[in-house]
């Protein structure tokens, strides 16, 4: 990442969201970390995994080491799915599965499935680092905001200040780390990538704290957000008010 950038956004990030966490960048390489990788003890949810990256620690995980097996797909670590896996978002399987209940029918799940294109990882690794601990050769695919509603209402205005429609920010249904990688991974291949609004899944809620929520941006947008801050909302009496508001919950 270019050291203007970098700098920019945290001098602007301090002026407009005082106190508000930085976000989390990832990215793909294939160079072998210096830093070991992060291999959970058993099946580990990869939302509660981040709060190490959240935290300040670099985060590198390689298709061996994610702790999901859905999570592992949603990274580009494997486009498999588990079996049953319609039952499993569904009704269950009496006596063999319990079921998450997040869809009316198996049927549903299976036509809901088809909307989700799979991708395949760009690099043996992905990599996980809070924005001060970025460096000049890292290229990130999107940055991960967890924030609450002050700093979310202002995220998502911002990522839709220069947008002609409505939808310059997303909210689909997906898992934690879905809406965190793989849709924010595909938007910035996108024409018009645009932002995604997740942290909606019941089973990563307890994770984060009560009032998160995520905005992962991908990073073409996010630089146009860093450059339209100064002659945006950001600006005005209305903003300022929440603004304090934010830096006294800080």
């Amino acid at each position: 990442m270019e050291s203007r950038i970098k700098t920019t956004f945290a001098k602007k990030w301090e002026k407009y969201f005082p106190g508000a966490e930085l976000p989390l960048v990832f990215y793909y390489t294939d160079e072998a970390p210096e830093e070991p990788i992060h291999v959970p003890d058993g099946w580990h949810c990869l939302i509660c995994d981040l709060l190490v990256a959240r935290q300040g620690d670099p985060l590198y995980f390689d298709v061996g080491s994610v702790g999901c097996g859905g999570a592992r797909r949603y990274l580009g670590f494997s486009r498999d799915v588990m079996p049953d896996f319609e039952y499993f978002l569904s009704c269950g399987v009496p006596g063999k599965m319990e079921g998450e209940r997040y869809k009316r029918s198996p049927d549903l799940v299976e036509r809901l499935m088809k909307h989700y294109p799979a991708f395949d990882a760009p690099g043996k690794y992905i990599v996980f680092k809070r924005w001060d601990k970025v460096g000049r050769g890292d290229e990130p695919e999107a940055a991960i905001f967890f924030a609450p509603p002050d700093v979310l209402s202002g995220l998502f205005t911002l990522a839709n200040f220069d947008e002609d429609n409505p939808h310059g920010v997303i909210a689909p249904f997906a898992s934690g780390c879905a809406s965190v990688v793989q849709f924010p991974y595909l938007e910035a291949r996108s024409e018009r990538p645009r932002a995604t609004l997740g942290m909606f899944d019941v089973s990563a809620r307890p994770c984060v704290k009560a009032e998160a929520l995520t905005l992962a941006v991908p990073f073409k947008k996010l630089v146009a957000m860093i450059e339209n801050m100064d002659e945006s909302f950001l600006v005005t009496e209305a903003w300022s008010k929440v603004r304090k508001r934010i830096k006294g919950g800080a």
